[in-house]
C-alpha cells in the first residue's frame, strides 16, 4: 500500500512539474521562433514601445495570450499577423514551456496598488 501511494505522489508531482512547464524548453522555443527580434534581447527593451515587455510577467497570463494568438480573430482570439503566425505551429506544452521561461527572467514589471 506505501508503495502504491509513493508511486500516486510520484506521478502527481510529475505531472505537476510538465504542466508547469519546462525553462529550458520554453528557452529553445523562443530562441527558434526569435521572440527576442520583436520584445528585445532581455524580452525587457521591446524594438516598437507598443510591443509588450514579456520578462517577468505572470505565467498564466503569458500562456493565455498565446493561446488566443494561437486561436486567431475568432472565439476567444486574438487578431495580429504577426503573433499568430508565430504561435500557430506551437504545441500547447511549447506554451506552457515559453510562458515558463519568459516568466522566470528578471522583469521590469511593476504593480501598482
Amino acid at each position: 500500500m506505501k508503495k502504491i501511494v509513493f508511486a500516486l505522489i510520484c506521478s502527481a508531482v510529475s505531472l505537476s512539474a510538465m504542466a508547469g512547464g519546462n525553462v529550458a524548453n520554453g528557452k529553445a522555443v523562443a530562441d527558434k521562433y526569435s521572440c527576442f527580434a520583436c520584445h528585445g534581447k532581455d524580452y525587457n527593451t521591446p524594438i516598437d514601445p507598443s510591443y509588450p515587455k514579456l520578462a517577468g510577467q505572470h505565467k498564466d497570463y503569458l500562456v493565455h495570450a498565446l493561446t488566443a494568438y494561437k486561436r486567431g480573430d475568432g472565439a476567444n482570439g486574438r487578431s495580429n499577423a504577426i503573433m499568430t503566425g508565430q504561435v500557430k505551429p506551437l504545441s500547447n506544452q511549447d506554451i506552457q514551456d515559453v510562458a515558463a521561461y519568459l516568466h522566470s527572467l528578471p522583469g521590469s514589471l511593476v504593480n501598482h496598488r
